[in-house]
């Protein structure tokens, strides 16, 4: 039995659906020529605050008691998560902390700022900003709402699946940027249980895919956070994860790691053919379709998670001068 139930993620929909912006299901004409099989992308990026992460964030605060919105919310985050719930609570009249690492880029620091949330930069790890988390609940009785590994935000994110299959109901694969598990437990909880038969695919990168390696492993395991282009990816699951490893586990098909120059070649394809700027972790799934590991034989669709992107970097890497093609020159 699965410890979120599918009847989470219908009262989540319903919960958040006057606070979200639903995104756009658009079919991509060159991925499905590459393919040879229709291509669909989930415009998750477009959302209000740059990645779905707004979905799992505003469901956990408006799930809050009065009580526990008196006093204040918290975080350990990557950018994305802490944004989104610098966001939601912000909208609801209640206050964010938001513990991050030096990993962190910078645009999404200044970002969450400027929603007026606390900031705390805290180690080189996920690991680390989460130690300061829960000093935080301890010292100070902030409520945490963590970025993956929670019932409302599994929940949440798992309105994706739904919007997916109501816009193409007969898919033979989804394809999911792969973290924590929160995002992609979500999908494939609503997926699975309206329609089988679709393929779940988690994507990660080579560079620190802290979930796949706990796969392997068969419980949850540290793993060192290393830089990567797909920065949103980065940080370990929690070695006492409650939800996501277990659902990740039991309802996802099959996962695949990216290299870098496969992220950055992805990136640079959806700004060049799509019109659209994506971070590194939204484009893993094109990345993947791209270097040909994984090769559809129905319909699919690719959720695109976000566009938080430092916009110096995706210059550098559309124009190909980032060092991720240097070293490939290097080595030719």
């Amino acid at each position: 039995m699965m410890s979120v139930p599918f009847t989470a993620v219908l009262g989540a929909k319903k919960r958040i659906a006057a606070h979200i912006h639903r995104t756009p299901l658009e079919l991509a004409a060159r991925l499905t020529e590459h393919c040879g099989v229709p291509v669909w992308l989930k415009k998750e990026h477009q959302q209000l605050t740059g990645s779905f992460k707004l979905r799992g964030a505003t469901n956990a605060v408006l799930a809050l008691s009065a009580g526990q919105r008196a006093n204040g919310v918290c975080t350990a985050s990557t950018g994305n998560h802490g944004r989104a719930l610098a966001y939601a609570a912000k909208s609801i009249g209640t206050h964010a902390t938001i513990c991050m690492s030096r990993l962190v880029p910078d645009n999404k620091v200044k970002a969450i700022e400027a929603l007026g949330a606390g900031i705390k930069i805290v180690g080189r790890s996920q690991d680390d900003a989460q130690a300061e988390v829960d000093r935080l609940v301890a010292e100070e009785s902030l409520v945490t709402i963590p970025p993956f590994d929670h019932e409302d935000i599994i929940a949440g994110q798992g309105t994706l699946g739904l919007e997916i299959l109501e816009d193409v109901p007969e898919l033979d694969a989804i394809l999911v940027p792969l973290s924590g598990g929160g995002l992609i437990a979500g999908v494939a909880l609503a997926v699975k249980t309206l329609s089988p038969k679709t393929q779940v695919i988690g994507i990660s990168m080579e560079r620190g895919a802290a979930m796949i390696a706990c796969l392997a492993a068969g419980k949850p395991v540290v793993v060192k956070e290393l830089p990567t282009l797909a920065d949103s990816l980065g940080g370990g699951i929690g070695l006492e994860n409650r939800h996501t490893f277990a659902m990740v586990r039991d309802l996802v098909d099959e996962t695949v790691t990216v290299t870098e120059r496969e992220i950055a070649d992805a990136i640079t394809h959806a700004y060049e053919h799509e019109g659209e700027v994506l971070e590194g972790a939204a484009a893993v799934p094109i990345a993947a379709l791209l270097a040909g590991k994984v090769a559809p034989k129905g319909p699919s669709a690719l959720i695109l998670s976000g566009k938080n992107l430092d916009i110096a970097m995706h210059r550098a890497i559309v124009s190909r001068t980032h060092p991720v093609y240097q070293k490939a020159r290097s080595h030719a």
